[in-house]
């Protein structure tokens, strides 16, 4: 909960709970109306728990026309999912896996699937 006023501006805010995955992530969806489809990450929202996967979740916006939009109609898109709902894709054993780290001599730490023990590579982060 946010809080707002001339008190709240000394108060801590309130941190994010971790993520087990990042964007550019690939995923597979364990439960859910789109349960066994697999996609790209779009975007996280630690916040409220939620994750927008690729070709996941379609819901249809009826839009207006607009200055930018001229034409408006029926339009296509991805809505969020909870987090709870995707398991990370490790693409070394081909299964949706658990996320676990590990420290490496140099002292970066690495993601790692818990069931091939490999590094997951993640395509948005150096």
């Amino acid at each position: 909960m946010r809080r707002r006023g001339w008190l709240s501006a000394n108060r801590p805010q309130e941190v994010p709970p971790k993520c087990h995955v990042r964007k550019g992530d690939t995923v597979v969806v364990i439960a859910g109306k789109d349960r066994g489809k697999s996609g790209k990450v779009l975007g996280v929202f630690r916040l409220d728990g939620k994750v927008t996967v690729e070709r996941i979740n379609i819901i249809k916006r009826h839009t207006k026309p607009t200055q930018q939009n001229r034409q408006g109609g029926i339009l296509e898109r991805e809505a969020p999912i909870q987090l709870s709902n995707v398991m990370l894709y490790c693409s070394t054993c081909q299964k949706p896996t658990r996320v676990g780290t590990k420290t490496l001599t140099d002292g970066s730490r690495v993601r790692v699937c818990r069931k091939c023990m490999q590094p997951i590579e993640s395509s948005e982060r150096p």
